[in-house]
């Protein structure tokens, strides 16, 4: 049953494997407790089992974001089950969830990201990399996974866009400007050259044996160059925070930025409204006699 519920998250959700591992745990989680209750099978699973599975991780102290992810868990896995035929009806249909909460994100100011982009180091093969990496990140806000995804030929320098394969394998286009571009020349020119080896492929971006670059790599670039440069410590989706509320700084409206970052709904995109608010009353109380 859980091998069935994994290729349908896997082939046809599409889901990406972070996804597709933490609904199996929340998964194994409930076939536990209705183990330790003395439940056989999916007979007894009903609203109040499912509700009782949740009052018991919300018990342990389980972040709200996990409560609300599990309970998205129960829901997809119960209409699973009800549409195989084992379950009679689907009670994951009366669930409800309290949403997760919202912290605003961490985010560099604008001198923080040009302190960071302008700290470029030797001109070798790594370094042009990371460099294009960085540049890149903060240039189109896109996910880590996705500019790992990269091939060589997504890449449209004369209208300076990337063709990006987001979430559920939904296709975008993101502008970038000059800097990525010259970033992105070097690193093809006079560094990329120097690592390919047989059966390299066509990934942008490599790994100093010839694979493509894993995320892992990523995040380890992102936080030597910021703590190497003394500003702000974040991760990759850090610089998506950053670049995302610094194009709302600079007048681009919401539904823009939308489109950018790939959100499926534009509620997503508006906690960087919040965000930028929040810096211009840090600002005033900072610069106004009378805050």
């Amino acid at each position: 049953m859980v091998a069935e519920f994994e290729r349908y998250l896997r082939v046809e959700r599409d889901l990406s494997p972070h996804t597709v591992r933490a609904y199996l745990g929340d998964v194994g989680s409930l076939i536990g407790h209705l183990e330790g209750a003395g439940v056989e099978g999916l007979s007894g699973l009903d609203i109040g089992v499912l509700r009782e599975w949740l009052g018991d991780q919300h018990g342990a102290g389980k972040a709200r974001a996990t409560l609300a992810r599990r309970a998205a868990c129960a829901r997809v896995f119960t209409a699973f089950c009800h549409r195989r035929g084992w379950l009679d009806d689907d009670p994951g249909l009366l669930l409800g969830s309290a949403k997760a909460g919202r912290s605003l994100p961490a985010v560099l100011d604008q001198d923080e990201a040009r302190a960071a982009l302008d700290s470029a180091g030797a001109d070798d093969p790594k370094e042009l990399r990371d460099q294009a990496v960085l540049e890149l990140l903060y240039a189109t806000g896109i996910r880590v996974s996705e500019l790992c995804g990269l091939d060589v030929d997504d890449v449209d320098r004369e209208r300076r866009t990337l063709r990006v394969l987001g979430k559920g394998r939904k296709e975008r286009v993101v502008p970038f400007g000059l800097p990525a571009l010259r970033a992105l020349d070097a690193w093809c020119i006079r560094g990329r050259p120097l690592w390919i080896r047989e059966g390299t492929g066509p990934a942008l971006f490599l790994g100093i044996k010839g694979g493509r670059l894993d995320q892992g790599t990523v995040r380890r670039v992102v936080h030597a160059r910021l703590t190497d440069t003394g500003v702000t410590d974040l991760s990759p989706h850090g610089l998506r925070h950053t670049a995302a509320t610094h194009l709302l700084e600079g007048g681009a409206d919401l539904r823009s930025v939308q489109e950018i970052l790939g959100h499926a709904s534009l509620g997503t995109t508006q906690i960087y409204t919040h965000v930028s608010i929040e810096r211009l009353h840090t600002a005033y109380r900072q610069a106004h006699p009378r805050a």
